[in-house]
């Protein structure tokens, strides 16, 4: 007699910590850069440099960069420069080792510049970090049973879903833009703001699909007499492949991606002129691949003229419940924040949406937050400088996900899939926007998977006191198969001498049950 098991690989979370730092420096105006009169954006961005679980806590290393553009004291120019602010925490998380997998989510929570003088500005900035122990686990289930000797077992279906690939990887991207005709050449770049959107990937045979969008915005100064601040923004669809061993079809993606690296440079066109912007991207993945599968497994056994007995053991198994999305559309009119400052003309507008809480309910997932909106604008008057206006759209949503529980394991993630900015009058703006929430969400249960079998000698003695023919009243929740191995008899014999076309049988049933088979 002898099992056939097959190997479960999942993945599974094994603690948690978080923590929360404020970060500050004052920061001056290098030389070689023109005074600053008003700050017009800032934007933050976390790199992390190293992670390194030890004994029982997680050190992390890293460092704020903070890009600031502001307008200078001549008259209609910007400029722009960055704040970087080094950090060291040591995070305390029980039962963390050496060579763990940590998986660490970063967030700005909150992010204020200030301008103290001409020659500085103040930078001031809430960090949060959540810190997860990933830990992946096999276990092993017995699927089927070979034997010769007589022996009764049934089967029984869970949903599960594997863990196929976990890896990090990198997706480079080149982008040309050339500046249309009305455009004077690029002097320098003043400022850029890159960001990805609607992006998809998909499984395939051995490989990742990606395709998306690209959108750039770019501040420069004007070559010759159009040194004034000029701008341009495209926005570029892109695709391409990702090399990924052990991929097939039909797997289930959970990719995070953010924007890494990202290098830009002005080059000169056919005609020798500096109107090309060259943007090479690197999007950073963390790749995780599932694989759902109804996994047929052996649920128990009884033996006929054998004591057999199943040995199990208690797992926690994942099975896939949702993986969809949902759309939260916003639509407010909003004040600029400077009146003294009315609109003549919108340059650019960008969000970035910041979720403060979220939480399981009934069938669905409650998510909120605030979507923060920067616009750039010209001024009305005569000089027609940049200004800016940051508004707090608060948004609160539910995104389905029937049959949900508080012990689901859930993934989320937000974009902005599409942010539209008009004006109205000279100090009231329309924003519509539509956030983009894509979830994944595992279910776990506790399942009792049969991993070997004990087989004894029949207790003779127990055998004798057992009838040789005896009619059963079916109980409450009874099955066949509770009745059969009570008595050593093979469910196939029950049924024929009962006449019974299939298993089903009810509370108050008579079953005659006929010792045999010893």
């Amino acid at each position: 007699m002898e099992l056939v098991k097959k190997k479960i690989h999942m993945d599974r979370i094994n603690g948690r910590a978080g923590t929360q730092m404020v970060l500050e420096e004052d920061v001056n105006i290098s030389d070689n850069k023109l005074d600053a009169n008003y700050l017009l954006s800032s934007k933050g961005e976390i790199i992390m440099e190293e992670i390194r679980p030890g004994e029982n806590a997680v050190s992390l290393k890293g460092k704020l960069v903070v890009s600031i553009l502001y307008l200078t004291d001549m008259e209609g120019m910007c400029a722009s420069m960055e704040a970087v602010i080094p950090f060291e925490e040591k995070v305390n998380m029980e039962g963390v080792n050496n060579g763990d997998t940590i998986l660490t989510e970063s967030c700005i929570e909150d992010l204020t510049v200030g301008l103290i003088n001409s020659r500085k500005f103040s930078v001031q900035a809430v960090v949060s970090f959540t810190l997860e122990r990933e830990e992946q686990v096999e276990c092993e289930t017995a699927v089927d049973l070979y034997h010769e000797e007589p022996v009764e077992y049934r089967k029984c279906v869970y949903p599960v879903v594997e863990l196929v690939l976990h890896k990090k990887d990198i997706f480079r991207l080149k982008e040309e833009m050339e500046l249309t005709g009305n455009l004077p050449n690029v002097f320098q770049t003043i400022w850029h703001h890159i960001c990805f959107d609607h992006v998809e990937f998909k499984a395939l045979e051995e490989k990742l699909s990606i395709q998306g969008e690209m959108r750039a915005f770019f501040l420069y100064e004007g070559e010759g007499d159009n040194d004034k601040t000029q701008w341009y923004e495209n926005t570029v669809p892109f695709s391409g492949i990702i090399e990924c061993h052990g991929c097939r079809e039909n797997m289930i993606p959970d990719i995070q991606y953010h924007l890494g690296q990202c290098n830009v440079e002005v080059r000169q066109d056919f005609d020798g002129e500096e109107r090309v912007f060259c943007v090479e991207p690197v999007l950073d993945l963390d790749i995780h691949l599932y694989e759902e599968e109804n996994l047929e497994v052996i649920s128990d056994v009884y033996g006929v003229d054998k004591e057999i007995e199943a040995l199990t053991t208690q797992m926690p198994v994942k099975s896939l419940l949702l993986a969809g999305n949902g759309k939260c559309k916003i639509a407010e009119h909003v004040r600029i924040q400077n009146p003294e400052m009315p609109m003549y003309q919108l340059i650019h507008s960008d969000g970035e949406i910041r979720i403060d809480e979220q939480t399981i309910v009934e069938n669905g997932i409650a998510v909120t937050g605030t979507l923060l909106v920067t616009t750039l604008y010209l001024s009305a008057g005569g000089a027609k400088s940049i200004y800016s206006t940051v508004n707090e759209l608060p948004f609160q949503y539910v995104i389905e996900a029937e049959n949900i529980l508080p012990t689901c394991v859930y993934k989320l993630r937000s974009s902005i899939e599409q942010l539209t900015v008009t004006m109205l009058d000279s100090d009231e703006l329309d924003v519509k926007a539509a956030l983009q929430f894509k979830v994944i969400v595992f279910s776990v249960q506790n399942r009792d998977l049969v991993t070997d079998i004990r087989v004894e000698p029949l207790d003779l003695n127990k055998l004798s006191d057992l009838p040789g023919m005896v009619i059963c009243i079916v109980g409450p929740g009874e099955t066949l198969w509770d009745i059969g191995k009570k008595y050593y008899v093979p469910v196939a014999q029950l049924r024929e001498v009962n006449e019974l076309p299939t298993e089903e049988i009810s509370a108050g049933d008579k079953i005659l049950v006929v010792k045999g088979g010893i």
